[in-house]
């Protein structure tokens, strides 16, 4: 069974170069309903700890880099098969494989300042949503 719920983060580069509201519009009319939201900057160990999985990979320490370099906004996305849909919405993570019309190729700088951050699995849409969020942010708006 899938989850209906997905986490997405509006990346630094994309937050400076003023491409939150188009981007949220995007969402929106994609279907998906913004059940929580609120822009922060994460510090070193937050943007470590939030992306754990990666900690071995050769591009880890430049994620943290970015993703620790300026504001972010983080949202909880609600809609039927919503990690899927998502993850066709945004496109690949190289903006230069990134289908027309999707987020990244609208919107990234780079492979590695692609604009937004998508859940990959349910699992870690479940992680992710509660690493930002606590169940009792979002639970009153879904029903």
């Amino acid at each position: 069974m899938t989850s209906n719920k997905t986490l997405t983060m509006i990346k630094p580069g994309a937050v400076n170069n003023k491409h939150i509201g188009a981007i949220i519009d995007r969402i929106e009319r994609a279907g998906f309903r913004i059940v929580a939201i609120k822009s922060l900057k994460l510090s070193k160990e937050a943007a470590q700890e939030f992306y754990q999985e990666h900690a071995e990979r050769p591009f880890f320490n430049d994620l943290v880099s970015f993703m620790s370099s300026g504001p972010i906004v983080a949202a909880v996305l609600y809609k039927e098969n919503a990690v899927q849909d998502f993850r066709k919405l945004i496109g690949s993570t190289d903006p230069n494989d990134a289908e027309e019309g999707t987020i990244r190729k609208d919107f990234a700088e780079s492979k590695s300042k692609n604009a937004v951050h998508g859940s990959d699995s349910d699992a870690s849409a479940e992680r992710e949503c509660h690493f930002f969020f606590s169940t009792i942010d979002y639970l009153e708006v879904l029903k």
